[in-house]
C-alpha cells in the first residue's frame, strides 16, 4: 500500500505528565480541531482516560457542510512515551497516527506521524492533491498553535 506520510513535531515547555495527562483525554481532541470543523465526540459518554482497545466516534465538518463520521481504535499505548490509532470507520481508505512523546531538556517533543490513504484511486490521489493535504496541514497547523497557547511555546535556542 503506497500510503502518504505527515510528520509533525512540537516542543512544549511542560512536564511529560501533564502533557500526557492532556492527550490521554481524548475529549481534549475538540479544543485543538479547527473550531469551524464542529467536531464532536459522539460516544463520550463511554470513553474515559486512555487505554488500548478504546473507540473513539466523531463528528465533524472537514469540508463547508459535508458531515463526516469517524471511528478510530487506540490501538497501542506506551504510557509518558505515546499512543496509536487507527480508522476503524470512516473517510480514509486507511488512517494510522502514532502520537510519540519525549523528555526533552525543558520540556517535551511531541510527534506527530500519521500515514494514511484515500479511497477511490486516481480520483482519490487528485482529491488529495487538491484539497484533502492541504487540509491536513491546516489542521495539524491549528493543533500546533492550539497547544502552544495551553502549554507555551519553547523559545528557539
Amino acid at each position: 500500500m503506497n500510503a502518504n506520510r505527515l510528520i509533525y513535531t512540537q516542543k512544549i515547555p511542560a512536564e511529560i505528565e501533564e502533557v500526557w495527562d492532556f492527550f490521554a483525554d481524548p475529549m481534549n481532541l475538540v479544543y485543538i480541531t479547527p473550531k469551524e470543523m464542529h467536531m464532536r465526540i459522539t460516544n463520550k459518554d463511554k470513553i474515559g482516560y486512555l487505554e488500548k482497545g478504546m473507540i473513539v466516534s466523531y463528528k465533524l465538518f472537514p469540508f463547508f457542510d459535508f458531515p463526516v463520521k469517524w471511528t478510530t481504535r487506540i490501538t497501542h499505548v506506551d504510557r509518558l512515551r505515546g499512543f496509536e490509532d487507527e480508522q476503524k470507520e470512516g473517510p480514509y481508505e486507511y488512517w494510522h497516527h502514532r502520537h510519540l512523546f519525549k523528555e526533552i531538556p525543558g520540556g517535551v517533543e511531541v510527534t506527530d506521524i500519521i500515514e494514511y490513504k484515500i479511497p477511490f484511486g486516481f480520483f482519490g490521489k487528485m482529491l488529495d492533491m487538491l484539497l484533502i493535504h492541504s487540509r491536513l496541514e491546516y489542521v495539524f497547523a491549528y493543533r500546533r498553535r492550539k497547544i502552544g497557547e495551553i502549554f507555551g511555546e519553547t523559545k528557539a535556542a
